[in-house]
């Protein structure tokens, strides 16, 4: 898998907080039945590396990738624990060298004209533009697009299925990230139909 088959395995990448690694598999399950098979386990709880094995083992449909890795220990255990590519909120030249010497794809995080050019410089085309919402939105990645239309984003953070579509219709988008379809009281109450509902959704947005 080449890091451009991370933007172009589904139109969105679901975004996955897990406070407890017994709802990964089902959870993981839902989302590919609904047509959405990469999937961003965040670093953000002590249940994601348990979580991530657990769907690497279990969801063989699933192309499971760790989300907020920030170090290179981060990069190191995630691999290890079977993450198929790594999504970084930032970047800086460390933590890129860990990401390229992973041997699995890797999507750093940008927010600025000047972090997109750097990445440019180090031959690294596909990026996650963070937080979306907040850095500028459409308006922004669209004002990138003739200066550096080398450059692929995964926009995340803020993004909805009601605004998904107009970063999906921009030429230098390559999916969404997003968590809408991963509610937190869905998760809680283990409804795992809702989950592939609301995914099913998402995989539809294109086409």
């Amino acid at each position: 898998m080449t890091s451009s088959s991370v933007l172009d395995l589904a139109p969105v990448v679901p975004v996955v907080v897990l406070e407890d690694a017994a709802d990964a598999v089902p959870l993981a399950r839902a989302l590919v039945a609904g047509g959405l098979p990469a999937i961003e386990v965040t670093l953000r709880t002590a249940a994601a590396l348990d979580a991530i094995k657990a769907i690497a083992a279990e969801v063989p449909d699933a192309v499971v990738g760790a989300g907020t890795v920030i170090s290179a220990q981060n990069v190191a255990d995630t691999v290890a624990a079977g993450a198929r590519f790594l999504v970084s909120p930032g970047w800086t030249d460390v933590l890129l060298d860990a990401m390229k010497g992973s041997g699995v794809p890797f999507l750093p995080g940008v927010s600025t004209t000047s972090e997109v050019v750097a990445l440019l410089e180090r031959g690294v085309t596909e990026m996650k533009f963070f937080p979306a919402e907040a850095a500028g939105g459409t308006a922004y990645l669209k004002a990138l697009s003739a200066p550096l239309p080398q450059a692929r984003f995964c926009p995340t953070g803020g993004i909805s299925l009601a605004s998904a579509p107009s970063y999906l219709a921009l030429p230098n988008v390559g999916c969404v990230g997003g968590s809408w379809m991963v509610p937190g009281d869905a998760v809680a109450a283990k409804d795992w139909t809702r989950v592939e509902r609301l995914a099913g959704e998402a995989a539809a947005l294109r086409g």
